[in-house]
């Protein structure tokens, strides 16, 4: 029914101006329509500074990383001067994957499709068989680079090269989580879930405000003082954060999610940062299409040694739990969505703050920047 519902009427179908005391989420259709999901791949995801890679992989000359954003193939890698490069994983001859695995080291890039090297720096360094091609400049043909910075243990990438600083986006976020030092945790366990349902969806849900953590999931519940709970949103983020209280109704929570306070950060659009004490989990949610995302899970501690592994292990799968949880959920209110009973839902004022802000953030992405998709 959407198809038949021009763009101009989807988009301005939701206030982005009204007071969380008056707002509602943003349509149904934002969730299900193609043409939302193409218009958020050229206008967000290829806009925003994107999650890559963790600084531990790409330490030395050579090493690399792979992956896919807003539908281009990329590669990371650390330059024979240290320096921190991306590219477009594109060989500039017939446009094959230069580089075809997920991670590792490398002192060559070698296209394996037709044999063209590129050096850890882009340039175009051999061409087998090419004798004889005129009007052709090697120093024109090298990898296309792709902006790329690090922050705390995080690499990420951007794909316009008109954005701002990583720094510049990621505003206040910078100084507010610095206190947790979670550049000082390390790397030890990864999950992959896909999900039946739009990748807003899964944001939103983490967004509520702990809002369906008591109904949800009771293990969480026991170790949080959910009337405590805060919301603060800030530039684009929004930080959640809730007291812990010592709980023995779940054991494997409770003694895996320890300390003070649990923080729960959000930094728009598809990045979440989950801290307790000597813990650290990110979620990177990956848009597939309309009805579909991937959610990679990392896992981070400050004892990942041999002796940690048990507390680790048993950690990872309170996380895997809850996740479990979550997904359900999420794949319902997908199929609800759909319906020709739903239209859009209120928010509420006490726990809901931080979806609001992803929805008006979104909805200047798409509202701005939407005249030139909307024209063809």
């Amino acid at each position: 029914m959407s198809m038949m519902v021009s763009m101009e009427q989807i988009l301005a179908s939701y206030d982005d101006r009204a007071p969380l005391s008056h707002a509602s989420t943003i349509p149904g259709s934002w969730y299900t329509d193609a043409r939302i999901a193409e218009l958020e791949r050229l206008n967000v995801f290829s806009k925003t500074w994107q999650l890559v890679a963790r600084t531990a992989q790409l330490q030395k000359p050579g090493d690399f990383v792979t992956t896919r954003l807003a539908g281009d193939p990329v590669v990371v890698v650390r330059g024979s001067d240290e320096q921190l490069r991306a590219f477009y994983n594109v060989c500039r001859h017939h446009a094959a994957a230069v580089v075809t695995e997920a991670c590792g080291q490398a002192s060559i890039l070698q296209c394996p499709y037709h044999g063209w090297k590129y050096g850890l720096d882009g340039t175009l360094k051999g061409m087998p068989e090419f004798d004889g091609v005129e009007n052709f400049e090697r120093a024109d043909n090298g990898l296309v680079p792709i902006r790329v910075e690090s922050w705390e243990c995080f690499v990420f990438v951007n794909l316009d090269p008109e954005a701002v600083s990583l720094k510049e986006f990621l505003g206040r976020l910078v100084k507010r989580i610095a206190p947790l030092n979670i550049g000082h945790l390390h790397y030890f366990d990864r999950r992959t879930y896909d999900i039946h349902c739009n990748w807003k969806v899964f944001v939103d849900n983490y967004l509520d405000g702990g809002y369906h953590v008591p109904h949800l999931h009771k293990g969480l519940n026991s170790v949080l003082d959910y009337k405590q709970y805060t919301i603060e949103n800030e530039d684009r983020y929004c930080l959640q954060s809730s007291p812990m209280v010592a709980s023995d109704e779940d054991a494997a929570t409770g003694a895996t999610r320890k300390g003070d306070r649990a923080w729960y950060f959000w930094q728009y659009p598809n990045l979440m940062i989950n801290c307790y004490e000597g813990y650290m989990d990110t979620n990177y949610v990956i848009p597939v299409d309309a009805d579909h995302c991937s959610v990679i899970f990392d896992f981070y501690f400050s004892d990942v040694s041999e002796s940690g592994r048990a507390y680790n292990t048993e950690s990872v799968n309170v996380g895997n739990r809850v996740q479990e949880e979550d997904l359900g959920i999420c794949e319902d209110v997908q199929r609800g969505l759909k319906s020709r009973a739903y239209g859009a839902g209120r928010l509420s004022v006490r726990r809901e703050a931080g979806e609001q802000l992803f929805h008006r953030l979104l909805a200047a992405d798409l509202k701005t920047q939407s005249r030139l998709l909307i024209a063809t």
